[in-house]
């Protein structure tokens, strides 16, 4: 099947600028325009979107090249890439309302042909459904609400004066993930009593004012300063979180969740390989570079002219 980019956050927007779909818009009107003096500024405007284009690609190009690959069980806290396949969860009934084929996630469009013999949408939607990512270490739940899904698996189909298209993430399929990645436990413990943990360390410290100077009296002047002893609380707070993960073992016991990063970096999922993906990803940010300096250089030689 042919690939494709979903996007299912904004609809299709950010389908058009990284294919460049924007540009056959941008051709499209000023085509029905009656005076050539529109085309320096429709190919000025190609440009200027061929330069973000370039930007989204070379982004998302750079973040699949530059994360590693974590495995589930050992995964730091924070922004992670993972790869694995797609198992839906027990008991989960996930089906594309169109077809009503069983996924881990779908995105479908129903469009009905006008008089003018054009398309309107008339239906869509996307799942937001939790979904397992499962490699040889342990499962991750999927939160695909916010997610850039990139799909090989669409079909599209035409019923009548009715057309369909839907995008599928299929179970078993393999699953590449870039997001945030958190582990909940109910046995961790509150903030409250991490803030005991740290004070009572500190306590400790101060009671042994040899071992303490030993330590962070970095400049040997025989006192601990400001600067000194915010490094000493930054080390309690260290090795309290590590005593916590070791009693709790949060990371081997605790259920893993992938969601949308909150800082709006890149929430991607997909069931192309990284390799594959990113050279596809280098290839367009290539493509739109070339256009962005081609494409202004005529308009602005154009301009000239006139």
């Amino acid at each position: 099947m042919a690939f494709s980019f979903n996007v299912s956050s904004s609809s299709g927007r950010s389908t058009l600028l990284l294919s460049g779909g924007l540009h056959f818009i941008v051709l499209a009107i000023a085509g029905q325009a009656d005076s050539p003096e529109v085309w320096p500024f429709a190919l000025l405007a190609m440009s200027v979107v061929s330069f973000f284009a370039w930007l989204g690609n070379h982004r998302r190009y750079r973040q699949i090249h530059d994360l590693p690959t974590s495995r589930v069980a050992s995964a730091a806290q924070g922004y992670v890439e993972l790869l694995g396949i797609g198992r839906l969860i027990d008991g989960s009934t996930v089906h594309c309302p169109v077809s009503q084929r069983q996924c881990c996630w779908y995105r479908y469009t129903v469009e009905e042909e006008q008089s003018d013999d054009k398309w309107k949408t008339v239906d869509e939607g996307s799942s937001v459904a939790h979904f397992f990512l499962v490699d040889d270490s342990g499962a991750c739940v999927i939160s695909p609400d916010g997610a850039e899904v990139v799909t090989s698996e669409h079909k599209s189909w035409q019923q009548g004066n009715m057309r369909y298209n839907e995008w599928l993430l299929i179970p078993g399929d393999t699953l590449y993930a870039i997001g945030e990645f958190v582990t909940h436990t109910a046995n961790a413990p509150s903030v409250a009593e991490e803030r005991e943990d740290i004070s009572a360390l500190l306590s400790e410290w101060k009671n042994d004012r040899q071992s303490l100077l030993k330590r962070f009296d970095l400049d040997e002047d025989g006192t601990i300063s400001l600067k000194e002893w915010e490094l000493a609380r930054m080390q309690a707070i260290r090795e309290v979180r590590k005593r916590q993960l070791e009693q709790t073992g949060r990371q081997s016991e605790g259920v893993h969740l992938l969601r949308k990063p909150r800082d709006k970096r890149l929430f991607l999922l997909s069931n192309e390989m990284p390799d594959r993906l990113g050279r596809r990803y280098l290839w367009w940010s290539w493509a739109h570079l070339t256009a962005f300096i081609s494409l202004g250089v005529w308009g602005l030689v154009w301009l000239g002219i006139k």
